[in-house]
């Protein structure tokens, strides 16, 4: 495999970033760490307020970035909540673009049951939502049987055939590009058209786990995290996602068909160090292995 600095660019540029409520209380200006335009996700933990998201929203949107609520679904008690909630987006916030997802609890509160309910309900078209993220599963989910995955997906791609949004999938966040190549090319056999945004971990530590479950609220932060239970062993000794980045770089090069287009980074309060590490690499910085990966190489180097 060989690899160069412009096909990681490729793979990076455009990458989106998501922060909770929580954690973006922690960062004084997004502008000294996002360039701006950068497309920031504003997650939407089970418990949560809804305020809290729209507030962030309109700071993101004031700071010159593009904020991206995550709608979900079960957790609207009813449309007129929904309705209140789109249009302070954007009236307020400016939003153009949302994520809609199923959202954590087990039992809706109000009518939608799921992400298509939202989709199909006629509200984003009418609130001049531009952009729609729905969930893509490569390494499946705990709470969605397989074959119902594949009708999602399915549905999804009927929806958006007749709608002007523009819509694409945004995976959950994975370590290894094998599952993510064969998912995607499932998919595409299956007749996916969408393109994929590949969600990534940033550069997480243990700790800076614990700093985001405590400030997010243990139990909602941790739910999230360990309903990939597999993955969080992984998570806390993965550093930096360089090989993955490495590995996703080279199967979009050798499959032009490929759908996957961007990289989401799942921070997981780690906002400002993903952010550094994302900006060195497409500066340049970087230096190439004998593994075919990189490394970011230090500021003084």
């Amino acid at each position: 495999m060989g690899i160069s600095a412009k096909q990681i660019s490729s793979i990076l540029n455009g990458y989106s970033i998501e922060v909770t409520p929580a954690s973006a209380a922690n960062v004084v200006n997004f502008r000294d760490h996002l360039s701006q335009g950068t497309t920031v996700n504003v997650t939407f933990l089970p418990g949560s307020k809804l305020k809290d998201t729209i507030d962030v929203s309109i700071r993101l949107n004031n700071e010159g970035f593009n904020p991206v609520p995550h709608i979900a679904a079960r957790n609207f008690e009813s449309e007129v909540e929904l309705e209140m909630f789109l249009d302070h987006l954007t009236s307020k916030a400016g939003v153009s673009e949302v994520l809609v997802i199923a959202g954590g609890i087990s039992k809706p509160l109000g009518p939608y049951a799921d992400s298509l309910k939202i989709l199909t309900s006629g509200l984003l078209e009418k609130y001049a939502i531009r952009k729609v993220g729905v969930a893509g599963h490569p390494e499946g989910s705990p709470d969605i049987g397989a074959g119902d995955i594949i009708k999602a997906i399915k549905d999804k791609n009927e929806w958006a055939k007749n709608t002007e949004i523009e819509v694409y999938i945004a995976t959950q966040f994975c370590f290894e590009v094998d599952p993510i190549i064969s998912w995607e090319l499932k998919l595409r056999q299956d007749g996916n058209k969408l393109p994929i945004h590949v969600g990534l971990p940033g550069l997480a530590t243990l700790k800076t786990l614990l700093k985001f479950a405590k400030m997010s609220g243990i139990g909602p932060s941790m739910r999230v995290l360990t309903r990939q239970s597999k993955n969080l062993a992984k998570l806390i000794l993965v550093q930096e996602p360089d090989k993955i980045i490495s590995e996703l770089a080279y199967a979009k090069e050798q499959d032009p068909k490929s759908l996957i287009s961007k990289v989401h980074f799942y921070p997981f309060g780690g906002l400002a160090k993903t952010a550094t590490w994302v900006n060195r690499v497409l500066a340049g910085h970087i230096t190439f292995d004998s593994k075919n990966s990189f490394k970011v190489r230090d500021k003084d180097s």
